[in-house]
Formats: structure tokens, sequence, C-alpha cells
């Protein structure tokens, strides 16, 4: 195994990661989303939103103000402090 991978499987299973990931899905069920209704909203697929939410794919800040834009929610909402 390489750095970067070996630096990319810590972070992506990281706490902070984890934390994220279920505050995404809490988020969205607060909202009264299913995930293909999320994933219309933000023009992505259902398995977009699955994966993100299954801790399989990583999202930026970029992206992330965009689910904390549908959810109604601030960004400090979705980071452990």
């Amino acid at each position: 195994m390489n750095i970067k991978s070996a630096s990319m499987s810590k972070t992506i299973y990281s706490k902070d990661h984890k934390f994220l990931t279920e505050q995404l899905k809490k988020a969205r069920v607060e909202a009264g989303f299913d995930q293909k209704k999320a994933a219309k909203l933000l023009r992505k697929s259902q398995s977009y939103i699955s994966k993100i939410e299954a801790g399989q794919r990583r999202i930026d800040v970029i992206q992330l103000k965009e689910f904390a834009r549908i959810y109604k929610k601030s960004l400090d909402y979705f980071i452990k402090k």
C-alpha cells in the first residue's frame, strides 16, 4: 500500500468522517427526505447519496454546503467539535 492510499483509508474511516456521514443521514431524515428526493434536489443520483451516507464516498466543503442548504442546517451541524 502506498502512502497516498494509506492516508486516504485512514481519513475516510476516521471518527470525524463517521460523525459527518451520520449527521448527513440524520439531517436528511429530519428534513423529511428520502435519498431519492435529496438526490433530485442536488441533481445527483440516489446512489451518490447512498454512498456518501454509507461512508464509501467523501465529499468536499462545496458539496457539504449544498447538503446544508437543502437540509436547512448550518455547516456547524455537520462538524464534530
